[in-house]
């Protein structure tokens, strides 16, 4: 099949007709269809699924042999009303590539694996990459199981969990594509490249409480308001982003009781910071949480702050982004991926980049054109046959 094909199949799951954009959440109907979608894809060329016990699947060429076997890959959920390409594409593009490179006669002399792992976003469950950390040990399953989504179910009860099983044990290097999540690639003229490395990043909950009280009887000298204390706290990380270089967003909040004509009791936010260097990261969010504490003094309000997951400076395996991207302009990226987590696990990896010519991502704008795509396929396919071959 081609890759057009394999992209039209998927296209249409899990997309919103008001907004145009995808909600692929993880064991939500749209993706557990796009992992049904994976299997058949996998079955029809003869590749042997895997599936851990975590969600994670793999689709083996080739009999595993191990520390010695290539995997390549991405993931199929989305944030909420997201765009086509970030995650499938590397999956499309992974299963395209094989049948690439069995057109022009390749024999693998050790296994290629195209794998997809589940709620890399984060976006139901809270952790981003959370069945590539469960998979190599980073994240236990103790203590993920308890996690819930907005509709309080428990993680636990979606997926069996466990220890994680080998089958990461026989990779050994690991490339990714997926698509960019910038304007690096259209500043640069290029259709595909390469990535350096991750910047730190990470999400932080800051809990506000206050009193909860009458939006029109109480006097506004009188109140204990939370939601002044996370208003003037979101203006701070814009600042303190803006000022050091760097990227601070609250993209989340909830408010108790969250009434129209009531003053809330507690907000709680979640703050998403990322910044160049990891000594950076440490005092970009303590500079926030210092003004969101003064701030919170002035309000007569209380502030925790819960660090939810933090992932240090990545940096790819220099070889082996070499030699996958021979040629290919090379880039940094502020987004995490799963391949982030198994280089710090140790596993060398390596990224491409597709165009974006929206530079638009995490949104219904996201896209890359057919011929980039194309372009893709065509890098992932000679990079994984220097791999394998």
């Amino acid at each position: 099949m081609t890759f057009e094909s394999l992209w039209h199949d998927i296209e249409p799951v899990g997309r919103s007709g008001s907004s145009g954009g995808y909600f692929r959440q993880p064991w939500a109907s749209a993706e557990l269809e796009l992992r049904a979608w994976f299997r058949e894809q996998a079955t029809a060329r003869d590749l042997a699924v895997e599936e851990d016990p975590f969600g994670n699947l793999v689709a083996w060429w080739g009999a595993s042999a191990a520390g010695d076997a290539v995997l390549t890959g991405s993931h199929l959920d989305s944030v909420l009303d997201g765009g086509a390409y970030d995650g499938p594409l590397g999956v499309v593009s992974a299963l395209a590539a094989i049948d690439l490179m069995r057109d022009r006669g390749v024999q693998p002399a050790r296994p290629l694996g195209v794998g997809v792992f589940v709620e890399e976003e984060g976006s139901r469950f809270g952790r981003a990459c959370l069945g590539s950390r469960l998979a190599v040990g980073s994240a236990r399953w103790d203590d993920v199981a308890g996690l819930t989504d907005r509709d309080g179910v428990r993680l636990g009860d979606l997926v069996a969990g466990g220890e994680p099983t080998p089958w990461l044990r026989q990779v050994g290097r690991f490339v990714e594509l997926h698509v960019e999540q910038g304007r690096g690639l259209v500043d640069l003229d290029a259709a595909v490249g390469v990535a350096s490395g991750i910047w730190p990043h990470g999400r932080w909950r800051f809990d506000l409480t206050g009193r909860a009280d009458h939006a029109g009887t109480t006097r506004m000298e009188d109140r204990a308001d939370p939601m002044l204390t996370y208003a003037m706290t979101a203006l701070a990380a814009n600042k303190q982003a803006r000022l050091a270089g760097q990227r601070a967003t609250f993209g989340r909040i909830e408010a108790h009781p969250n009434g129209t004509n009531a003053v809330p009791s507690r907000v709680t936010a979640w703050l998403d910071a990322r910044a160049d260097t990891d000594e950076a990261l440490t005092d970009l969010v303590a500079a926030i949480e210092k003004q969101a504490a003064e701030r919170a003094d002035r309000d007569g309000t209380t502030l925790s702050v819960t660090a939810e997951s933090v992932t240090g400076d990545v940096a790819f395996d220099s070889s082996l982004s070499t030699s996958v991207g021979r040629g290919l302009p090379v880039l940094p990226t502020q987004a995490g991926h799963d391949a982030g987590v198994l280089q710090a696990a140790g596993i060398p990896s390596a990224m491409l980049f597709v165009r974006n010519p929206s530079g638009v991502s995490h949104s219904p704008e996201e896209s890359a054109e057919t011929r980039d795509c194309l372009a893709g396929v065509d890098a992932l396919a000679d990079a994984l046959t220097g791999l394998v071959a």
